[in-house]
């Protein structure tokens, strides 16, 4: 299995069908606004046309949510057997977490539905809020996310005005680091296991700072070995 992993223009045009057919794993710097399936669907069409690949396998490991940037694994051919456990890698997300305001999606896709006061905030309060939210623990995954219910995704239903009973999922929050301080926004670096909503980390870091939160952007700074500043930007990747 080939792993194309590094900043430079990558010579798509030189790898053969045959080589690609036997695995192939990208690690793209998502762009901002693309749904990782944007992504997907822009290599398999690429593919499809470009090496007359017809019935290439494409997948990612892990969505990224259309605000997010970062690490986005793409598998290509026989690498698609690898997603599961590609997707089971420790995750580093950097967070830009706004306090003292919530929206229903947790992040910038929908408008601030409420405020709250923020003053009576302080580092001190705020280190000690990530210390507590460490360790394995049940999420609440946000409504505004990729879960099936009901035969549908959960944003799906929540971007039509109906809410569904969400099931928490168990996760776990290796480390979270205070990385920058300036009321109402911080900045904080998490590690944690697969399955983890960040946005839902940013509701919960609210109410955890009697308060309310959401975040503001995120990048997925590492996923497993894959690190962001060796991650390939779309343009970097020369595909037709």
């Amino acid at each position: 299995m080939l792993i194309i992993e590094q900043p430079k223009q990558i010579e798509w045009n030189t790898l053969s069908p045959e080589t690609i057919e036997e695995g192939v794993v990208l690690s793209i710097n998502k762009p901002y606004g693309w749904t990782s399936a944007d992504v997907v669907r822009k290599i398999k069409f690429s593919l499809q046309r470009g090496k007359k690949m017809k019935r290439v396998k494409v997948g990612h490991a892990g969505t990224l949510d259309p605000l997010a940037t970062g690490v986005l694994q793409i598998c290509i051919g026989k690498a698609t057997k690898s997603v599961a456990k590609l997707q089971a890698q420790e995750k580093e997300y950097i967070a830009s977490i706004r306090l003292g305001a919530t929206t229903p999606s947790f992040d910038l896709e929908k408008e601030i539905d409420q405020t709250y006061p923020y003053a009576h905030i302080t580092e001190e309060a705020i280190n000690e809020a990530l210390c507590n939210m460490t360790g394995p623990q049940e999420q609440m995954p946000p409504q505004f996310s990729a879960k099936m219910v009901d035969g549908s995704r959960a944003y799906k239903w929540a971007r039509s005005g109906v809410e569904r009973v969400l099931t928490p999922a168990h996760i776990e929050i290796y480390e979270a680091n205070l990385l920058k301080c300036n009321l109402p926004d911080i900045e904080v670096q998490i590690r944690c296991s697969k399955g983890t909503y960040i946005r839902a980390f940013a509701r919960d870091l609210g109410e955890a700072l009697q308060s309310g939160a959401h975040l503001a952007y995120l990048i997925r700074s590492q996923s497993g070995s894959f690190h962001v500043s060796n991650a390939i930007t779309m343009e970097n990747l020369d595909i037709r």
